[in-house]
């Protein structure tokens, strides 16, 4: 009485063309996040890990604390830096940031 009947309908033959241009925009949302974030990220990852191998005694360093400092120690997973005359720190490896040219700490 107040139920109205259901009819099925007939299943469409072009479903599997607008199912494909569903996902369409998808991908291309992934292919696009794909190079403008995860791409760059992995190549600063590559770059980072590089540099940190390179380190050698008397570089002078950035740290991700921001101090400037001379490489005094390298060990296997740390680094001593100084960061001033007497003043030695240990850290980890990766908290170097950046390297400096010879010269800028003095």
């Amino acid at each position: 009485m107040f139920i109205s009947s259901a009819y099925a309908q007939a299943a469409a033959g072009g479903d599997t063309q607008s199912t494909i241009m569903g996902l369409l925009p998808l991908v291309l949302m992934f292919v696009v996040l794909y190079f403008v974030m995860i791409r760059p990220q992995m190549k600063r990852q590559k770059e980072h890990k590089a540099m940190v191998e390179a380190l050698a005694k008397g570089d002078e360093v950035v740290t991700a604390g921001g101090f400037l400092g001379k490489v005094s120690k390298i060990g296997e997973a740390y680094v001593s830096v100084e960061l001033a005359a007497g003043v030695e720190v240990q850290m980890q490896r990766s908290a170097v940031t950046q390297v400096l040219p010879k010269g800028t700490v003095k």
